[in-house]
């Protein structure tokens, strides 16, 4: 066996790979020794990310650009983890977005657009994800979701709940035929996604806020260990168990502003 096949031979596909909670799971990964395949909509961030892993871990880094909330960019990556001659035995669902305003004031094709990145694209990618794992009995897929999915949080805590309980069936369903399906919750975390949305980040005290190396962590060995969701941090932990049995107004959480 040579080394390569010693090491670990699933490749990995990430999607939003260039910045954030996606970097670092194709960071990890790489480190991992898997080849990864990023996906994300900015070539040129793709390319240096490509390059950096490849540098760093003598790891196979391909890039693909597409938009996720587009069906065109959803096929061409439907199509990459059909390709049997070049197995995907991990996938990580976590391109995603935000929407700073209600519900109300936001553009209906704001919106959509949200509802298609986080759930039916998620959605489509896993079903095709799962066609060759479930042949070759084994695979992994991560799929991000976040805390909000079990607090009263706009449309964001709707779609974020869908993937919680797809996740769920999804792990049950296919665990006993070598697939493990984890719905990773990460709370408040260091990255570009409140940026993008314009979000003043100082909503939320200091000490709610999370590193993505420790998300991206404890996911992975969540998943490894077949836990359907994995919710890092103790502080979210407790968080999540008390918004079962508290009054949605008192955990809905600090109202987002713009910077």
């Amino acid at each position: 066996m040579s080394p390569a096949a010693a090491r670990h031979p699933d490749t990995a596909l990430i999607t939003g790979a260039t910045a954030g909670i996606g970097a670092e799971f194709a960071r990890q990964l790489a480190e991992q020794g898997h080849d990864v395949v990023l996906v994300a909509r900015d070539t040129a961030r793709l390319q240096a990310k490509a390059e950096e892993l490849e540098r760093r871990f003598s790891v196979r880094a391909e890039v693909l650009a597409a938009d996720l909330a587009d069906d065109a960019g959803v096929a061409a990556v439907v199509a990459r983890l059909s390709d049997p001659a070049r197995p995907v035995g991990i996938l990580v669902n976590n391109a995603g977005m935000g929407l700073l305003g209600s519900f109300a004031e936001n553009d209906i094709a704001d919106e959509k657009r949200h509802l298609k990145l986080h759930v039916e694209s998620a959605m489509e990618l896993t079903h095709a994800a799962l066609q060759g794992m479930l042949l070759r009995q084994s695979g992994r897929i991560i799929n991000v979701a976040s805390v909000a999915a079990f607090l009263p949080r706009e449309t964001y805590s709707a779609a974020k709940a869908w993937i919680v309980s797809f996740s769920r069936w999804a792990n049950l369903a296919y665990a006993k035929r070598g697939v493990r399906v984890t719905a990773v919750c990460p709370g408040f975390t260091h990255t570009e996604f409140h940026d993008r949305m314009g979000m003043d980040k100082a909503v939320a005290p200091r000490w709610l806020w999370l590193q993505p190396e420790r998300v991206v962590r404890e996911g992975l060995a969540g998943n490894q260990r077949g836990k359907a969701v994995s919710i890092p941090a103790k502080r979210y932990k407790l968080l999540t168990a008390a918004a079962r049995v508290l009054p949605s107004r008192l955990v809905a959480g600090p109202p987002r502003r713009a910077k």
